[in-house]
C-alpha cells in the first residue's frame, strides 16, 4: 500500500501535495497496490474530497479539534498510528516545511529512514529507487532504502506533474477517531511574512541580489546619512523594479542570501540552500552573482535568465539566457516591453 500525506494551510491544500499524490498513484499502479491519502486537521472535509477527486482510492480523514493547528508532535502521532495500522510499504510527503518535519519525526517513530527532496522515482521490485540532487544540486544520486519499512520519501515541489482533478475513481473517505495526546505546544496565531505569489508554488520567479543596491546615481533623502542605511535604501529601489517586473509576469519575488543578510528584503523571500528550494518554469536573476548556496536552491528551474554587470559572474554558467548590463536600466525596459506584449495578447 502507498500512503500520501496531504499538506494544507488555511483551508487550502498545498499544490505540491497533488504532485506527491500523482507519484503515489504511479507507484501503486506498478505494484498492483492501493493508493491512499491522509488528511489531518479540523474542518478539512473539503480537502479530503479533493484528494478523492485527484485519485486517492481511500482518504483517511482525521477531522479533530486537537488537529486544528499543525503541531508536529500530535500530527506525527496521528500519521504514525495510521501508517502502522494500514501496514503501508511506501509513504510520500510533499517537500514543504511542515511535511518535511513530519516525515523526519515519523521515520524516528517507525525506526526507518527518509529520502528527501526527490525529483524522480522508479521501482526495482518493491523497492523505490529515488533520484535526488546532492552537492548543492551539481549531481544527482539514486538512493534506495533496502532494509527498513516503510520507505518514506518527500517529493520536491514542481518536479512532478499533478494529476487532473476529476480523474479519481470511486474513492471513499474514511473518518478516523484517533486517540491522540494533548500537544505540548500552543499556537496563538499566524502572521503573514510575505505577500504575493508563493515562492514554492510559483511558475515564474524574479529574484534580486546584492546588485540591487549598486546604483550610485540614486541619491538617498538627506535625512539618511548612515552608509548602511543608504545602501538599504538603494536596494529597496532596486527591489521595487523587480517587484514591478514580477507583477507584470504574475511572478513571485525572490532574493539571494546576500540580499537577505544585508537587510534588503525579508528572509521569507530567500531562495537557496538555507532558504526556499524552487523549480519554476522561468527564473530571472537580477544582480545575483551566483554563489553555490543560491544555485543549489534554483538549479532545477526550467529556464534561467541572468542580468548582471559582471560578464564572469558564475550565474551565467547556469543561465540559458544572459544579459550583461545594469539591472537599473535593463529591468525597467524589460518590464515595459513585456507589459506592452502581454497587453496585446
Amino acid at each position: 500500500m502507498v500512503i500520501v500525506y496531504i499538506d494544507h494551510f488555511d483551508g487550502r491544500a498545498v499544490p505540491a501535495s497533488w504532485e506527491a499524490l500523482n507519484v503515489g498513484r504511479g507507484l501503486a499502479e506498478e505494484l498492483g497496490s492501493e493508493i491512499k491519502a491522509v488528511v489531518l486537521g479540523s474542518d478539512v472535509e473539503g480537502i479530503a474530497q479533493e484528494a478523492k477527486d485527484y485519485g486517492a482510492g481511500e482518504v483517511f480523514l482525521a477531522d479533530l479539534k486537537v488537529l486544528e493547528h499543525f503541531r508536529p508532535e500530535v500530527y506525527t502521532e496521528a500519521v504514525t498510528q495510521i501508517v502502522q495500522e494500514q501496514g503501508a510499504e511506501i509513504v510520500l510527503f510533499p517537500t514543504t516545511g511542515r511535511a518535511r518535519e513530519l516525515a523526519g519525526m515519523l521515520a524516528i517513530d517507525l525506526d526507518t529512514g527518509v529520502t528527501p527532496d526527490v525529483v524522480a522515482v522508479e521501482l526495482e521490485g518493491s523497492v523505490v529507487v529515488a533520484t535526488r540532487p546532492i552537492y548543492a544540486g551539481k549531481l544527482l544520486t539514486k538512493e534506495v532504502n533496502q532494509a527498513r519499512r516503510p520507505q518514506i520519501l518527500t517529493t520536491r515541489s514542481r518536479s512532478f506533474q499533478p494529476p487532473e482533478k476529476g480523474t479519481g475513481g470511486e474513492g471513499v473517505i474514511t473518518r478516523l477517531e484517533l486517540e491522540l495526546s494533548e500537544p505540548a505546544t500552543e499556537v496563538q496565531g499566524y502572521k503573514e511574512s510575505n505577500r504575493g505569489t508563493s515562492l514554492s508554488d510559483a511558475a515564474i520567479i524574479v529574484s534580486g541580489g546584492r546588485g540591487t543596491s549598486n546604483n550610485p546615481s540614486l541619491k538617498p533623502p538627506p535625512e539618511i546619512t548612515d552608509e548602511k542605511e543608504q545602501e538599504i535604501w538603494r536596494a529597496h529601489q532596486g527591489f521595487e523594479l523587480i517587484g514591478e517586473l514580477a507583477k507584470v509576469l504574475g511572478a513571485a519575488v525572490g532574493a539571494s542570501r546576500a540580499a537577505v543578510d544585508a537587510g534588503f528584503i525579508p528572509y521569507a523571500n530567500q531562495v537557496g540552500q538555507t532558504g526556499k528550494v524552487v523549480s519554476p518554469d522561468l527564473y530571472i536573476a537580477c544582480g545575483i552573482s551566483g554563489a553555490i548556496q543560491h544555485l543549489a536552491g534554483m538549479r532545477t528551474s526550467k529556464t534561467i535568465v541572468a542580468i548582471n554587470k559582471d560578464p564572469d559572474a558564475p550565474i551565467y554558467k547556469l543561465a540559458r539566457f544572459g544579459v550583461v548590463g545594469d539591472l537599473f536600466e535593463i529591468v525597467p525596459a524589460l518590464t515595459e516591453a513585456l507589459r506592452e506584449k502581454l497587453d496585446k495578447a
